[in-house]
């Protein structure tokens, strides 16, 4: 570290003091507004010696503050450690400061209208790199996703929990088969670490029945885990999980699901069931369907629902003019493992085209931009406090969302449902991590400078207060 020092003070030496601009007079003030002085350093302006602390590196950086007032000023500066977070840590600094800004303090979410408060980036490095971190279980509705928070990305998936052991048998045996088979996999105790785990999107209503299934749900959730000797559990549900992802605490979530596509109001980061979830009975397997139907009525053979599945996803989008799109030449090809070149034309953009007029397929039920068209008209109507305008930003989840072009014709849809006054300032978001967005919306909490803290219920409070500390 020494020598480092003593070549970076060489290379700067020949610079004067006394010169003109900007760093000149930032190193003549901070030598003179601290009382401990830097010895022969004090003629090397602040950004410079920032500059060789970001050499050194974080744990080197640190040590400084123990030396004197004056490098404990330096080596505490925000600039510093913002670029050690940038570049010492998993997650983009965008979603570190997002969620710090935002999440940090847990459920419910703070209210920033017009105020940033004051953040030590020093002390957040330093308790990110402490965070113990967190096994992730994201249940889909048709595959469930794990992993650990440390990691850049799940590292596994599974068939939903609803498809593990006997149906007809008890939800906690289900759930707890489940869970043992997940630890399994990732070959991890429970008693090691917290889980946070993603709370399916149903039972949508807000009447009493649905509060009391959504109830059973994250209590025999809890049950089954604390069992296991879980030290913590952190239950999110899905919806709220993408907007987190998408570095928003407002907005529609929008889950194309394995059977159905749930429409879910969020502000700051609580469903608005209230307000009014809709749900549409149109999700990827009926898609997937509707693309067999296809390939039949052309007599393309192939062996098995999955070749289709897989052709779905790797050539078909969705037209932002489906008419127009006719009279394209739209053909393209791909090769399916085990089956050979499969080539598709009209019908790469005609799947997801039912998404918007479901009568196609023969399904009688409302398109995706009129149900969100609804859900945001339900919105407007409330009134509720805070930003008039929190119900315009649209984040899209599920991995027949990925379908390319889906957002932009979702946004050009609803532009034209709305008058003007309206229609200004609406986002469609594309699922910013795929089909894994919950789970990376899981991993932003998980490395949180706080977690577990304000985030996670332990087994004593859960038989004390029951559900009240899980939203």
């Amino acid at each position: 570290m020494a020598t480092l020092l003593r070549k970076m003070w060489e290379s700067v030496s020949n610079r004067s003091c006394s010169g003109s601009g900007s760093n000149s007079n930032s190193a003549e003030r901070f030598c003179r507004v601290l009382d401990s002085p830097l010895g022969v350093f004090d003629q090397i302006p602040s950004d410079i010696l920032i500059q060789i602390l970001k050499l050194l590196g974080p744990k080197e950086a640190a040590k400084f503050t123990l030396v004197c007032k004056a490098w404990r000023w330096l080596a505490s500066d925000n600039r510093l450690w913002i670029y050690f977070l940038q570049n010492y840590q998993l997650e983009p600094w965008d979603t570190i400061f997002f969620a710090e800004i935002n999440l940090s303090s847990g459920h419910p979410l703070p209210t920033l209208v017009g105020q940033m408060p004051q953040l030590s980036f020093k002390r957040i490095f330093g308790l990110r790199e402490q965070v113990p971190g967190a096994v992730i279980i994201d249940g889909g509705s048709g595959y469930c996703k794990f992993g650990w928070s440390k990691y850049d990305r799940p590292s596994g998936r599974s068939a939903t929990f609803l498809e593990f052991g006997n149906l007809e048998s008890p939800m906690y045996t289900r759930l707890r088969h489940f869970f043992a088979t997940i630890y399994s996999r990732m070959q991890v105790k429970p008693s090691t670490q917290p889980v946070i785990v993603s709370i399916p999107i149903c039972h949508y209503d807000d009447t009493e029945s649905a509060k009391a299934s959504r109830r059973q749900l994250k209590e025999a959730i809890c049950a089954a885990l604390f069992d296991m000797h879980v030290p913590a559990i952190c239950a999110v549900n899905q919806a709220t999980l993408s907007l987190y992802a998408a570095k928003q605490t407002s907005g529609i979530a929008v889950n194309i699901g394995f059977q159905v596509t749930s429409i879910v109001p969020i502000l700051n980061g609580k469903v608005m069931r209230k307000v009014g979830v809709e749900v549409v009975g149109l999700g990827a397997i009926k898609l997937t369907g509707y693309l067999k139907e296809l390939m039949q009525q052309n007599n393309m053979d192939f062996e098995s629902l999955y070749t289709v599945r897989t052709l779905k996803e790797k050539l078909c989008y969705v037209a932002i003019d489906y008419e127009a799109e006719k009279s394209k030449d739209t053909r393209a090809s791909f090769e399916a493992a085990g089956e050979g070149w499969f080539t598709l034309s009209e019908e790469r953009f005609q799947t997801g085209e039912i998404l918007f007029q479901p009568r196609l397929a023969g399904l009688q039920t409302m398109g995706l931009h009129q149900a969100v068209a609804l859900c945001m008209d339900h919105c407007h109507s409330a009134e509720l406090a805070g930003d008039p305008d929190w119900f315009k930003t649209v984040v899209l989840s599920g991995g027949t969302a990925c379908l390319p072009g889906l957002a932009e014709r979702l946004d050009k849809e609803l532009r034209e449902l709305f008058p003007p006054q309206l229609s200004s300032g609406i986002k469609v978001i594309p699922p910013p991590y795929g089909a894994d967005t919950a789970w990376f919306g899981a991993r932003t909490i998980g490395n949180l400078s706080t977690f577990p803290g304000p985030w996670c219920i332990k087994k004593k409070q859960f038989r004390k207060s029951g559900l009240s500390l899980i939203w």
